[in-house]
């Protein structure tokens, strides 16, 4: 296994990179195959215990942030009125095939890696909100306002 410093290193090795790229081309919620390439559970994501040593654990904390971060969940609450659980497992069985590979849950997931994350910001993630013609024609007038307003700044600066 990986010490912390070898993943807070930087970079992804080229190997986990085509894993990864493997595991996320599959359609369903990538978050517990991704949180099982990271490096486990560091002191800081836990309160202390005296007698466990549990650094390394890859194990699902069942924070429920995957299940949160979901929008098919949040579109469709009823899938999760089956069962209680709030863990990775739980979203691969609940969500399955419909995920919309939009990697929230990966985001959302305290012991998955910052390298990995960073890696799917970077590559994976297309622009997905559209910019909206409204929003567009907006940027156009306050860029004539400000270009006018400047206009007449000059213009007071040159008559003066």
């Amino acid at each position: 296994m990986k010490s912390s410093s070898e993943y807070l290193s930087g970079e992804l090795s080229a190997s986990v990179r085509r894993t990864l790229d493997k595991i996320l081309a599959i359609k369903e919620p990538p978050v517990a195959r991704c949180r099982l390439l990271s490096g486990g559970i560091e002191d800081y994501h836990r309160l202390y215990l005296s007698t466990d040593d549990i650094a390394g654990d890859k194990a699902c904390i069942a924070c429920g942030n995957c299940v949160d971060s979901c929008p098919v969940l949040r579109r469709e609450p009823d899938r999760l009125e089956k069962t209680q659980q709030r863990t990775s497992f739980n979203l691969e069985n609940t969500v399955a095939e419909d995920c919309e590979q939009c990697y929230a849950c990966v985001l959302a997931c305290p012991q998955v890696d910052m390298q990995i994350k960073d890696y799917i910001v970077d590559e994976k993630i297309l622009e997905v909100i559209p910019a909206q013609e409204r929003i567009l024609s907006l940027d156009n007038y306050f860029m004539a306002a400000v270009a006018l307003l400047f206009g007449i700044v000059i213009g007071i600066f040159i008559a003066w």
